[in-house]
Parts: C-alpha cells; structure tokens; sequence
C-alpha cells in the first residue's frame, strides 16, 4: 500500500489552559502494523506520555507545549505494534514534576518502568515512592535548545541519591558536545544509558573520528549502554520515499549497525512516541519498529536488542509464567 511521506495527524488537543507551541507536530494516528515480527516479550524501551494538561499541568519552565498523549494511547500504540512492555521516560515538558509518569506506571500492571527527571534536594523518601511505583532511572538531559544546564554539583547530589536503589542515568546530548561532558560522564558511579547513539551527524562517516569519540565513551567501561533510537530524528534524508518504501532512514543505519555490532549486550530500542519537537514529518510507528531489521538483521541480535537487554536492566527480578 502506498502511503504518504509526511503522515498526516488529527489536530490532537492539549488539554488545561495551555496552548501547543506553533507548529507542532502532532503524532501520527493510525500507524501500520508493522511487518516484522517482533520477539515475544520484546519492550519499547524509550517513549513518554504528555499529560493530559487538565490534569497534569505542563511544566512553567518548559521550552515547548506539546499536544497531549496519554497513557491509554501509549499502552494501545503498544498492542498494535506488538510490544509486551514500555519503558517511559520523563518528558522535559514536564519538568521534575513526575505524576504523570508515575500514574502510567501505575496503570501498566507492572509492565512499564520509568525514567524520571529529579532535582538537588530531592529527598530519600521521594527517591523509594519513585522506586515502589516503577522508576529505575534518571535523566539529565544536555540538549540545550531543550533545557537550561544543571550545575554539575546539582547532578552529582542527584546520582548520591540514587545509587542505593540500583538506578542507572540516562544522558542526552549532542555529538558536538561530548568532549565537554566526557568528564562528567566519567564521574558518575553508576550504569549510563545514552539516548539515540548521541545524536551523531550522520552526514559524517559513520567510520569517522566524531564517532569513533562516541565508541571509545562506549568501550571505556562495560556499564554503558546505548539506545539505537530515532532515526527520523537523526536522518538528514527524510522520511520515506511516496512509494511505500519500508526501508527508511537509511543514512542512520550504518551508525546504529555499529553500535549493534560490537555492543550488543548493551543495546535497547525504543520508538520515542510521541516524537516530541519534529520539525519536518512525524514518523509511522510501524515503519520505525521494521527499521529494526536494518540494524539487528538477525533474529538472535533482535532477541538481545528487544528482549533480553531490556529485562536485564529494567527487570533484573525473575518474572512470573
């Protein structure tokens, strides 16, 4: 079936006295099944919910206002395409204010765990309600158009308070700014997880040396891990041709491969619906779970890749059958 190169959405609301930022690209309703099979029990490690804002009002710091997608929609998009679990992430929206996090924890029946956003001063009671409700990590993010830096201190206090649960912390950054941070990365005394491949420029050589930085970040200790995500968002090509084409986003691929390649212990995917702050398309969620294939071409690094990586880290305790 053909299908369109720039999915069209439905005007989807936000909800409470906000206004979307102009522009905004809604999420895309209707997304196709997708064709890959996916392994059972695989987990969508990497999405959000927004809101709704009439009940959980978006934060006054934020740097854009979102239309609204909520747990019910998440854990559909889940069904249709053929995940078993969710990992969700804080969204910056949302700022330190994690309800809305924690009420789709709550409403998964234990088949989601969360990432939250916290703050210096956080207190040790607060840290265990997160824990007890699904939360196994915490996010810095250093994308500056996104958020205003934390001092460094701020974030070290946070990782203090943490580290007795077992957390990890998921960074989010530029390729451009890694030697900045690589020290700071350095420091921190628990597991990394790095969202989307830190966001390399994928007109470069997937062989050259701003990539080669973010292997050796990757190789120099065995407690780092890595999110093969987005592609539409990391493409310089676009979205698929008008032809139907499945095999999209090719220019990330080469990328994604090698990070599958020599890590593949320490790899997740997710598919980072809703897709906040796309400027040019907005994705098919089943386009983007067939885009696996082009980076985990067989099924045993699909099983690790969706499965068994996933559970490690986000559901270390054994599962009932």
């Amino acid at each position: 079936m053909t299908r369109s190169a720039t999915p069209t959405t439905t005007g989807r609301p936000v909800t409470g006295p906000f206004e979307k930022t102009p522009g905004w690209l809604d999420w895309y309703d209707g997304p196709s099944r997708p064709r890959l099979d996916l392994p059972a029990g695989a987990v969508d490690a990497h999405c959000h919910v927004f809101g709704p804002g009439a009940q959980f009002p978006y934060a006054d710091e934020r740097k854009y206002t979102p239309c609204d997608a909520s747990k019910e929609q998440l854990f559909a998009l889940r069904d249709r395409l053929g995940f078993a679990r969710n990992v969700i992430v804080q969204a910056t929206c949302h700022g330190a204010d994690n309800r809305a996090l924690v009420d789709a924890l709550e409403a998964s029946a234990g088949l989601a765990r969360g990432v939250a956003t916290l703050r210096a001063g956080v207190t040790d009671a607060e840290v265990s309600r997160l824990h007890e409700a699904g939360v196994r990590g915490v996010r810095f993010n250093f994308v500056k158009r996104l958020v205003d830096a934390a001092p460094r201190q701020d974030l070290l206090d946070v990782v203090e308070r943490i580290a007795p649960y077992g957390w990890h912390v998921v960074v989010y950054f530029e390729a451009a700014d890694l030697a900045e941070l690589r020290d700071l990365f350095d420091s921190i005394p628990v597991p990394l997880v790095i969202d989307h491949m830190g966001r390399p420029d994928v007109t470069q050589d997937a062989d050259g040396p701003e990539f080669e930085a973010f292997l050796d970040l990757m190789r120099s200790r065995p407690d780092i891990w890595c999110k093969v995500t987005c592609p539409e968002r990391l493409s310089a090509g676009g979205p698929p041709a008008l032809d139907g084409e499945r095999a999209a986003y090719r220019d990330v691929v080469p990328f994604a491969r090698r990070v599958v390649a020599e890590f593949g212990d320490r790899v997740l995917w997710g598919t980072d619906w809703p897709h906040p702050n796309l400027t040019d398309h907005m994705p098919d969620d089943g386009l983007l779970v067939d885009f696996i294939e082009q980076i985990a071409p067989t099924p045993e690094a699909r099983q690790r890749l969706l499965v068994e990586n996933p559970m490690r880290l986000y559901w270390p305790d054994p599962q009932p059958t």
